[in-house]
């Protein structure tokens, strides 16, 4: 088995899709896990604008209002929460798709005064903090807001990974890596534009450029630029097309890289990071 056929094995992708059926697959996990765990009743997630949490929110939404026709129970609720460093540029994107979403309930909270104290707390002990580093403490900073929301209200943390974000390791491992549940985990970029798409979202929303946004220095930077491969490769590559010689070797040199990421803490009997 080829590493590429070993890749597509583990994060289950299929090369072709039915959006209707995907998203009836995703709903029905969401509910099945807070049926199984009757002690949570909120599914938390925050919404950055973005083609993911956009998406994310929507099936989440979907699921606690079946949950709600369902059982009765109208205490399933889905709670969206913007999670803005200062003033986000793109806000209007934002509010785009909290629309989309309609959640049961919206909150803001600016992580700013959280991450600027904690730079100049660290700055005080004489530890100078890149702004790469500055970046990943506010996406750790959003999982620890988005823990404590869940923490207050019977929550489960939902999380937006999916294949293609997975096999870069294209997230900050225990920020927004940091979740319960992940309903995207098996979809590349395409198809949950489909899914989206099947969902009637604004075409703007999955039409928008990809962007993590967590550098001061390079704000917007578009995930392509930052990852040398575009999405299209990688999806090729995970719906087990031939793509060029350049993009497997980008794409299979981020999967070893970050092979870390995708575990939990490494013990003595784990031997993968020895390879």
């Amino acid at each position: 088995m080829s590493l590429q056929e070993e890749i597509i094995s583990e994060l289950g992708v299929k090369s072709e899709i039915s959006a209707a059926q995907e998203v009836t697959r995703s709903v029905d996990f969401l509910k099945d896990y807070l049926k199984r765990h009757p002690f949570l009743k909120t599914l938390v997630l925050g919404i950055s604008g973005g083609q993911d949490s956009s998406l994310a929110g929507r099936l989440a939404q979907l699921a606690v209002e079946a949950l709600r026709a369902e059982t009765g129970d109208a205490s399933y609720q889905f709670i969206a929460i913007r999670l803005p460093y200062g003033v986000q540029q793109d806000e209007a994107d934002a509010q785009r798709a909290l629309e989309f979403i309609k959640p049961d309930q919206s909150l803001t909270v600016n992580i700013k005064a959280a991450v600027d104290g904690e730079v100049a707390a660290l700055a005080a002990a004489g530890v100078d903090i890149s702004d790469f580093n500055k970046g990943n403490i506010k996406a750790r900073q959003r999982m620890i807001t988005q823990y404590a929301i869940a923490g207050a209200n019977a929550g489960a943390v939902i999380g937006t990974d999916h294949a293609a974000e997975n096999i870069t390791g294209f997230f900050t491992k225990f920020g927004d890596g940091g979740a319960d549940i992940l309903p995207l985990f098996r979809l590349n970029k395409r198809q949950g534009k489909a899914l989206l798409a099947y969902l009637s979202a604004d075409a703007a929303i999955y039409e928008k450029v990809p962007t993590a946004d967590l550098e001061d220095g390079k704000p917007g930077l578009a995930d392509e630029v930052a990852l040398g491969v575009t999405y299209d490769e990688i999806d090729d590559y995970l719906e087990g097309k031939k793509v060029s010689e350049q993009a497997q070797s980008v794409i299979e040199n981020w999967w070893v890289k970050t092979q870390h990421k995708r575990h939990l803490p490494i013990t003595v009997f784990d031997d993968f990071w020895r390879a």
